[in-house]
């Protein structure tokens, strides 16, 4: 999935909330740490007291003993007897601060052990004080070994206090060590965390400016968009297919005769200004809306509330956001005029159509009649000239001879005039046809012309195309006929065709307007007499003439038949000439690949 600005920026903040809550749980951590630490230190502290406290109470013991033993006076047993009870209870004491060490239960259990065989020694001295037949010897025994006792008792105190001491050491180490890493961890992952926050508030901020300057560009789209909508008579809406609500444009109110957001955005309320008889079919495409989640093109009427009524097309396309959420996006169009202006220029091009069906017919008939008077004429001229032209002065024989090469004109502009029109004809039938053919069959029909002036024709090996057959053979035989009509005086013609196939993106200066991407490219060059460059589209218009009537027959009418065939194949004739050098004729005719 693309990682966009908002998720990383949630990422972000997600990652420093991470971190705030690690730091609060490591300094939760240490602090309940140093809390368990300061409780063992007071533990110690407490356990020592205990100890020095037992040692104290021994002492206390020791001294009512020895002062029973001197004066036998019971006064002495009492500090005696408070002792045993004080060391009882520093010895529940102690128990209750080792519970959780093994090491310190055991020095416990031997303390227990030497103070109570110390006291059985009090004991028996004390008895023996009281035996009054009991040598003194046996008491100096017991007070060795009273001592001894003592000393054990002092040496068990002292490797329990080393044991805490050492414990206590340690726990400062830990504890020394803790508080030395906890600041500069703590201290890391806080920098890292205003890092990262001072990313996110760069992030933010550079975004707010992104997002201000996109709203700017929003309300200015969105105020382009409505004078859009208002110029080309279209609006918009969305169905929020979630939440099953609509949002009108503004326009959309306008096309039905209604004030912007001048009443909710329902179907209920849009569905009152349709057509009667258009809203049970747009009512269906509604409803199949709900279910496809689309809305093809269809057009229906709506009534505003002066009555009138207007055409309108509409269309909707889904769309996803980001958040997974489907919106469809339509579009509302008032075609009334377009429909109005569709009708208008079909009835112009039937119209068109019969004008042009009218003007052939006529072109055809007027040719053919013309033709009628004419050969009248030229039979006319001729009896003169084969029975009466030695009764006709030398004058009147050179009006005949004018007479003569005027109708003669006549019939050509009237047989070029029918060419002509043959090539308007669009509904010709287009077919697979071997240009070689076709080429040869303009070379037969102008043999005469090319064996008077011992021309030669070289041309390449053409494709088999789509065309009209009997139109290519005309544009090869006015091509022909063109090179040698306006080849030099005394020189052979030379005219040579060639072909190529090339793309469009070859030549897009010519055919930029082409909708196809490959043609044929067919060349005839000569070596006749050329013409100047200027005259290079002028030369293909009607009735146009780069030469006098008495220098080169002609009617200016046969390369814009050229012209016209080529049009009609949706290809493209280029004329260049160079004066005295010849000229080269380019014709592309488009293909399919």
């Amino acid at each position: 999935m693309l990682l966009t600005p908002s998720k990383l920026l949630k990422i972000v903040f997600g990652v420093g909330l991470f971190v705030i809550l690690c730091i609060g749980g490591i300094t939760y951590k240490h602090l309940g740490s140093l809390s368990q630490t300061s409780e063992v230190v007071m533990d110690t502290y407490n356990l020592r007291n205990e100890l020095e406290t037992i040692i104290s109470n021994l002492k206390d013991a020791e001294l009512g003993h020895r002062g029973f033993l001197l004066t036998n006076d019971s006064l002495f047993l009492e500090p005696y007897q408070e002792s045993i009870d004080k060391i009882t209870n520093n010895l529940n004491r102690l128990d209750t601060l080792i519970i959780k060490n093994n090491g310190q239960r055991k020095n416990l259990n031997q303390l227990e052990i030497d103070i109570a065989k110390r006291f059985i020694i009090f004991n028996k001295s004390l008895d023996i004080v009281e035996d009054k037949s009991a040598l003194s010897n046996e008491l100096f025994i017991l007070l060795h070994e009273g001592k001894y006792k003592m000393d054990r008792i002092r040496d068990d105190i002292s490797v329990m206090l080393d044991f805490e001491n050492k414990m206590l050491l340690e726990n400062q180490k830990k504890n020394e060590q803790a508080i030395g890493t906890t600041p500069l961890f703590l201290y890391g992952i806080l920098i890292i965390t205003l890092v990262l926050l001072l990313v996110a508030y760069a992030k933010i901020n550079r975004d707010l400016k992104i997002l201000k300057d996109n709203n700017e560009d929003l309300e200015i789209f969105k105020q382009l968009t409505e004078q859009a909508e208002i110029i080309n008579d279209s609006s918009t809406w969305v169905w929020d297919i979630e939440n099953n609500t609509f949002k009108f444009s503004d326009n959309l109110y306008r096309l039905i005769g209604e004030e912007p957001q001048s009443f909710e955005s329902t179907l209920e309320n849009y569905m009152s200004y349709v057509h009667d008889d258009d809203r049970e079919i747009l009512g269906q495409q509604i409803n199949l809306m709900f279910k496809e989640e689309k809305f093809p093109f269809i057009n229906y009427r709506v009534v505003h509330k002066d009555g009138t009524v207007r055409c309108l097309r509409g269309y909707g396309q889904l769309m996803d956001s980001e958040l997974g959420e489907k919106f469809l996006l339509g579009i509302t169009m008032d075609i009334t005029d377009d429909l109005k202006n569709y009708e208008t220029i079909e009835e112009r091009n039937k119209e068109l159509e019969r004008n042009n069906k009218e003007l052939s017919a006529f072109n055809y008939v007027a040719s053919h009649d013309l033709q009628e008077p004419l050969r009248k004429i030229q039979t006319f001229i001729s009896r003169l000239e084969t029975k009466e032209k030695e009764n006709i002065s030398e004058k009147g024989q050179f009006y005949l001879e004018k007479i003569k090469s005027s109708s003669a004109r006549m019939r050509m502009l009237i047989e070029d005039l029918l060419q002509y029109s043959r090539t308007n004809n669009s509904d010709s039938e287009f077919k697979r046809t071997n240009m070689n053919i076709l080429l040869e069959n303009a070379k037969q029909e102008l043999s005469d012309s090319i064996e008077a002036k011992n021309a030669v024709v070289i041309s390449a090996d053409l494709p088999t195309m789509e065309v009209v057959s009997f139109q290519i053979q005309q544009l090869f035989i006015n091509l022909l006929s063109n090179s040698l009509k306006y080849s030099k005086e005394g020189v052979a013609p030379k005219i040579e065709i060639t072909h190529q196939e090339v793309s469009s993106d070859d030549v897009v200066e010519i055919l930029n307007k082409s909708l196809f991407k490959y043609h044929h490219k067919i060349t005839f060059t000569d070596n006749g007499i050329g013409f100047d460059q200027i005259y290079g589209e002028k030369i293909f218009d009607l009735f146009n003439r780069l030469h006098g009537k008495s220098e080169y027959s002609g009617t200016g009418i046969g390369l814009a038949i050229c012209k016209k065939i080529v049009d009609n194949h949706n290809g493209v004739i280029l004329a260049e000439g160079q004066p005295n050098i010849g000229a080269t004729f380019t014709i592309y005719l488009p293909f399919l690949k």
